[in-house]
């Protein structure tokens, strides 16, 4: 099993299925490309047929999209919570995050090796913004801290909608963004997750920029 990935600082659809391969315990490899540099596409395209990443590759067979590398995941590991209601609360947050949020990802860009705290706010940023902090309130009260499984996360074991909203950890660090209560509980512990601790400190090592996602200097 092979996962295509990008830049560790930038590629927030990266994280998002790197986390739920680890967390499904299979073994895979990481082959990280570089993006927006020469020849970037072309080695993309010869691993995924959507041009971009992640894809995830598993004995010849690509899946792309990171939902749908999660979905993948799940029918061989338990990355959703056993629970039915839980478990389609999970799906809709994860669907949601997928679909949605659309002026916060253009205004607070995934850029972990930097400290915008302040930038990127706008109305519509600040909605999405509070949306995101009634969903993880939510989760976690009313699943999270109830669930078979317990544990500190959205729905309590670590599943694919953490994994779904793990960038969103990182922009909210960032972007100095800092949710009061339960949600600010969640975020903390994200953020000091031993995946997410590698993931950080690799992003910290790369060397590559990319200026058109240093949106602010």
């Amino acid at each position: 099993m092979k996962l295509i990935i990008g830049n560790k600082n930038y590629s927030s659809w990266s994280l998002r299925a790197w986390l739920a391969a680890r967390a499904s315990g299979l073994v895979f490899e990481e082959i990280r490309i570089p993006l927006f540099i020469p020849g970037s596409r072309e080695r993309i395209l010869s691993h995924s047929p959507s041009g971009k990443v992640p894809c995830l590759i598993d004995h010849g067979l690509p899946v792309w999209d990171s939902l749908a590398i999660c979905e993948y995941l799940a029918e061989k590991a338990p990355l959703w919570p056993t629970d039915p209601a839980a478990r389609a609360i999970a799906r809709s947050v994860s669907a949601e995050m997928h679909s949605g949020f659309m002026e916060l990802r253009r205004q607070m860009t995934m850029n972990i090796r930097k400290d915008y705290t302040g930038h990127g706010h706008t109305p519509a940023v600040d909605a999405d913004i509070v949306r995101i902090e009634a969903i993880w309130n939510d989760c976690r009260t009313r699943f999270g801290a109830k669930a078979t499984t317990p544990g500190p996360f959205l729905f309590g074991a670590f599943s694919a909608a953490d994994a779904m909203y793990a960038p969103i950890c990182f922009r909210f660090r960032t972007y100095g963004v800092k949710p009061a209560g339960a949600a600010g509980e969640y975020l903390a512990t994200m953020l000091a997750h031993p995946w997410m601790l590698e993931w950080d400190a690799a992003a910290r090592a790369e060397t590559e920029s990319i200026p058109a996602e240093d949106l602010y200097g």
